[in-house]
């Protein structure tokens, strides 16, 4: 298929706008890192504020880490959005990435909840409470589910990045 050929049902490679990324190398995965590492990251502070010596430094830089994950996610969320556009509803594709852009948004809405509720609590002396520890644990595992559908889109189904024809062989 060619630029000037009218979408169909094997144009998911193609971005809907030269925003999404270049042809076959969408920017929505590199993107997602920044809110993966900085939340993996928060847990780990959340740990070493139980842990360690200095609670509330370490529960604060949590809460730091949280807000910058929530900004990547949405920054992330524009881009997989106009990736979504590009699949053809209807198909194991399009309905893959519906669960996977509904578990991510469960995810940033549980760390939002997460922040809002450790605001009044970075100075307490034993840490991260453990509810939002346990909070926080619950949203990085929908966020490893939603990866592992995320790696499905794109290795099992190549959206976005093989060719338009072999994206239609892979549909099922």
């Amino acid at each position: 298929m060619t630029d000037t050929q009218s979408p169909g049902a094997t144009d998911g490679k193609h971005p809907v706008t030269a925003l999404a990324g270049p042809y076959g190398h969408p920017f929505h995965p590199i993107l997602v890192t920044v809110p993966i590492g900085a939340w993996v990251a928060s847990l780990v502070f959340d740990v070493v504020s139980r842990a360690g010596d200095d609670a509330a430094t370490f529960a604060e830089g949590s809460y730091w880490l949280i807000g910058i994950g929530i900004v990547g996610a949405l920054a992330a969320a524009i881009f997989g959005f106009l990736d979504l556009l590009a699949i053809p509803t209807g198909t194991g594709p399009f309905r893959t990435a519906l669960l996977h852009m509904a578990l991510n948004l469960m995810v940033v809405a549980l760390f939002a909840l997460g922040i809002a509720l450790r605001r009044s609590r970075l100075d307490e002396p034993d840490g991260t409470p453990v509810g939002l520890l346990v909070l926080s644990v619950v949203a990085l595992a929908l966020l490893g589910a939603s990866g592992w559908l995320g790696g499905m889109l794109t290795y099992r189904y190549g959206v976005r990045v093989v060719d338009e024809a072999t994206q239609a062989a892979r549909r099922t």
